[in-house]
């Protein structure tokens, strides 16, 4: 989640989708130029560890756009694959 999340404050859309598991990967991403993210909260996880084969993750992360400061709060579900973990959805 951490990586995710400096991902989309550098703006690397690769990393994003080359992590993103195929089942629900979109075909590109774009970024809000005027978006400045300011940090990032993990709140809760499930599953997850060395064995486990998904995982989830409860985060908020926050932001300033157009001058006014806002909180994304999500639960993002992601899968291990062949050792690699990829993200599938939220709620």
């Amino acid at each position: 989640m951490r990586s995710r999340y400096s991902a989309f404050v550098l703006h690397l859309a690769d990393y994003l989708l080359e992590t993103w598991h195929e089942s629900t990967r979109p075909r590109s991403l774009d970024f809000d130029a005027g978006t400045q993210w300011l940090g990032l909260s993990i709140r809760r996880t499930r599953a997850g560890g060395p064995q486990a084969s998904r995982g989830v993750v409860e985060f908020s992360a926050r932001y300033r756009s157009a001058g006014t400061d806002g909180e994304q709060h999500e639960i993002s579900t992601f899968v291990r694959e062949d050792g690699v973990w990829y993200y599938v959805d939220a709620l």
